[in-house]
């Protein structure tokens, strides 16, 4: 295993990383994560136009609870000038301890205008957007990490090259999602792309990519020598990952497997939560709904139920709900190392006119900037 990991004064022990994803890494989650086991916990990724407008949208995504540190920020952004503004007013008004920036989004609304995982075959783009990042924040003892991936497909593979150009640049970590955009979210990740970028590389490097399990993130590491891990799906419906990431690399072999009834518990604590961040008990619940699947995948609950589960809407009605289920059924161990979350077919990855043509073309896509945050 690799050094202790550190995102500049930011020690990352476990070296694990929470994935930003829309609709799901919220105050609430992470707080749930957090209760689990330590790591380092980004928020949902925010779009740089958004935060400069001051969309109130936006300034609600990017609350912080009182006891993340460090507080850690996605940002995704096509023009480095506004790019700069949004770095300037996070390090200015002391909104995050750590950026870390999106190249690696596959969407169809983010790579049409030239962003995600589309950015990085523009490189001379890329490394004015990395400049544009890292200047303000460095200045401000604020570290800047990316997530990429290997590239826009397989024909046109940018993660050496922008491995490089990120370290030029003072990144403090490069995290690589090990599948192509075009690839989205299907097949599977292609660890051996995390071995050679390390291989390429001086500063950190982390992997992502198919980690369903603790052991998952030990053989990831010992397999490409990365120095830490990003989780994203993985812990889906189940918080508890990351208490399991803890025991694995302090070398403990207790995982856990929680029956029907500590699920449970854990569900109306993230419903809890939810109501809390928002202040809205209904709301809480309702946007509690999208993880009732996720979190009883595998266990015997009826068809019936579990609909009722996802269409509750108040903190009694989950409770009664909730109430219904086994607590004494055993956690469904053949859904070990499974999937979850979104495992979508390939797909052509749709880019602005001509965005292959000329690599050193800077030019900002018309209308490339996002004026919403979110999913």
């Amino acid at each position: 295993m690799s050094a202790t990991l550190a995102f500049g004064p930011y020690p990352v022990d476990p070296p694990v990383v929470l994935a930003p994803m829309a609709g799901i890494t919220n105050v609430a989650f992470r707080e749930l994560c957090r209760e689990q086991g330590a790591a380092v916990y980004v928020c949902e990724m925010i779009t740089t136009q958004a935060l400069v407008a001051r969309n109130p949208k936006t300034f609600r995504m990017i609350e912080f609870g009182e006891r993340e540190n460090p507080r850690s920020l996605q940002l995704y952004g096509v023009d480095p000038a506004t790019v700069r503004k949004a770095v300037e007013m996070i390090v200015d008004e002391g909104r995050a301890d750590h950026i870390d920036a999106n190249f690696g989004c596959s969407v169809r609304k983010v790579t049409r205008r030239g962003g995600g995982s589309a950015l990085p075959w523009k490189r001379s783009l890329f490394r004015q957007i990395l400049r544009a990042l890292v200047e303000p924040a460095a200045a401000a003892g604020v570290p800047v990490t990316i997530k990429m991936r290997k590239g826009i497909d397989d024909d046109h593979l940018t993660y050496l090259e922008a491995g490089r150009i990120a370290q030029e640049e003072g990144v403090a970590a490069v995290a690589l999602h090990a599948r192509t955009g075009e690839q989205r979210y299907s097949g599977e990740a292609d660890w051996e792309s995390i071995y050679h970028l390390k291989q390429a590389l001086d500063i950190p490097v982390l992997g992502n990519g198919d980690i369903w399990e603790a052991d998952d993130a030990l053989r990831m590491m010992r397999e490409t020598g990365c120095d830490g891990v990003v989780v994203g799906r993985g812990c889906l419906g189940r918080p508890w990952l990351f208490a399991d990431l803890a025991a694995a690399f302090r070398g403990d072999p207790t995982r856990r497997m929680p029956n029907l009834g500590e699920v449970a518990s854990v569900m109306r604590r993230h419903a809890e939560l939810l109501c809390r961040w928002l202040e809205d008990e209904r709301e809480g619940v309702t946007g509690f709904r999208k993880h009732v699947a996720w979190y009883l995948k595998g266990f015997p609950v009826g068809a019936e139920l579990r609909r009722s589960l996802a269409m509750a809407s108040s903190m009694a009605e989950l409770d009664d709900l909730l109430a219904r289920l086994d607590p004494a059924e055993p956690f469904p161990a053949a859904n070990l190392g499974q999937p979850r979350g979104r495992t979508n077919a390939p797909a052509r990855v749709v880019l602005p006119y001509g965005w292959l043509d000329n690599r050193d073309d800077d030019t900002v896509p018309e209308g490339a900037e996002l004026d919403d945050s979110g999913g």
